[in-house]
C-alpha cells in the first residue's frame, strides 16, 4: 500500500524510482539497474518482480513483454501493482483488480506514478505533475513528486517510510548505485531529503579525500589538485555542521603538502570540538598517512 514514481530522465538517461508508504520499509519496492531499467513493485508486494523484471529488461526484452512474463507466472497477480521503465523510457504497468482503492497509474512521457490505498485520485496526478514540472536532477524531481503526493493526501493510513534510488544510463556504471531508505520515521520524506543532502555531501567528501593519490599516495598533492580537494571538504563541512571530520582531512592534506601552520590549525580546531579526533590522527600517523602525531600537532600549533 504505497505510492511511487519511476522514470527515465530524458536529459541524462538516468533511471530512478522513489516510493512512500505507511508500511514499514518501503525500500523493498524500489529496484533499478544502471543502463537497464527501474521497477516499482507494491500493493500485496511480490518483491521478486523487481530483480526478475530487471533481469528480463537486461536481456533486451521490452517492458510490456517483461511484465506479461511476470504476471503469467503469478497466480496472485490481481493483488499486485507494478510498473517497469526501460532504459529507453518505455513504460509498462499493472494494477490488479483486487488492489485496494484509490489505486491506479498516471503515465506522462517517460515517467509513471502508481499507487494504491490512496486518499484519492488526485494523489497520483500530484506526484506526476510535480515530477514533470520540477527542477533539479532526477533525484530532486523524484523527491518532489513524493512530497506533492503526500501533500495531496498520500497513503490514506498515514506515513512511515520512504525510499529513493537513482542509477546511471550506462550499463555497469556506478553513478550513485545504492538506495536511500527511511524505514521508520514520523516524517519519512523530510528524513529522505536529509539523507539525499548527506549522500551528496559525502560523495564530495569521498572524492575530495579518496581520489587516487590524495591521501594514500607516496607523494603529497599540491597546487590545483590540493585546492580542489580542500574546496570540496569545505563544502562538505558546511553540510555536516558540528561533525568536524572534513576539517581533519583538510588538515591532513595540508600537512602532507608541507603547509604545517594551516594544517595544524585546522586539526587542532577539530580536536577541540571532539577530543577523540586526536586518536584518529594518531592512527593516521601510525599508518603513515600524516607526518605528525596529535601531540606534535598540538605542540606546534601552540608556538
Amino acid at each position: 500500500m504505497t505510492f511511487s514514481i519511476a522514470a527515465r530522465d530524458e536529459r541524462t538517461g538516468q533511471l530512478g524510482v522513489a516510493s512512500a508508504s505507511h508500511a514499514y520499509g518501503v525500500g523493498i519496492a524500489d529496484h533499478a539497474r544502471a543502463g537497464c531499467g527501474a521497477v516499482a513493485t507494491q500493493a500485496f508486494v511480490e518483491v521478486s518482480y523487481g530483480p526478475r523484471g530487471l533481469d528480463l529488461l537486461g536481456m533486451g526484452i521490452a517492458p510490456r513483454e517483461a511484465l506479461a512474463a511476470l504476471l503469467s507466472a503469478d497466480p496472485d497477480r490481481e493483488i499486485r501493482q507494478v510498473a517497469l521503465v526501460g532504459a529507453s523510457g518505455e513504460i509498462a504497468h499493472h494494477t490488479g483488480a483486487r488492489c485496494v482503492p484509490s489505486c491506479g497509474a498516471v503515465v506522462a512521457g517517460t515517467s509513471i506514478a502508481i499507487g494504491n490505498m490512496l486518499d484519492g485520485e488526485r494523489v497520483l496526478h500530484a506526484v506526476s505533475d510535480a515530477f514533470n514540472e520540477g527542477e533539479g536532477d532526477l533525484a530532486d524531481r523524484l523527491l518532489a513528486g513524493l512530497r506533492a503526493g503526500e501533500g495531496a493526501g498520500g497513503d490514506v493510513r498515514g506515513r512511515m517510510s520512504a525510499a529513493l534510488r537513482v542509477v546511471s544510463a550506462e550499463p555497469g556504471a556506478n553513478l550513485w548505485e545504492g538506495d536511500l531508505r527511511v524505514d521508520f520515521d514520523a516524517d519519512p520524506l523530510e528524513a529522505l531529503g536529509t539523507h539525499l543532502r548527506m549522500s551528496r555531501a559525502y560523495d564530495v567528501f569521498f572524492r575530495s579525500v579518496f581520489a587516487p593519490g590524495l591521501v594514500t599516495g607516496t607523494e603529497p598533492v599540491t597546487g590545483e589538485a590540493l585546492e580542489t580537494a580542500l574546496a570540496g571538504l569545505r563544502a562538505t563541512q558546511k553540510v555536516l555542521g558540528e561533525d568536524m571530520e572534513p576539517t581533519v582531512w583538510q588538515g591532513v592534506l595540508l600537512l602532507r603538502a608541507g603547509e604545517e601552520r594551516r594544517g595544524c590549525e585546522l586539526i587542532v580546531r577539530a580536536i577541540d570540538a571532539r577530543p577523540g579526533f586526536a586518536r584518529f590522527v594518531d592512527g593516521l600517523a601510525r599508518a603513515g598517512l600524516v607526518p605528525l602525531t596529535s601531540e606534535q600537532i598540538l605542540e606546534r600549533n601552540a608556538r
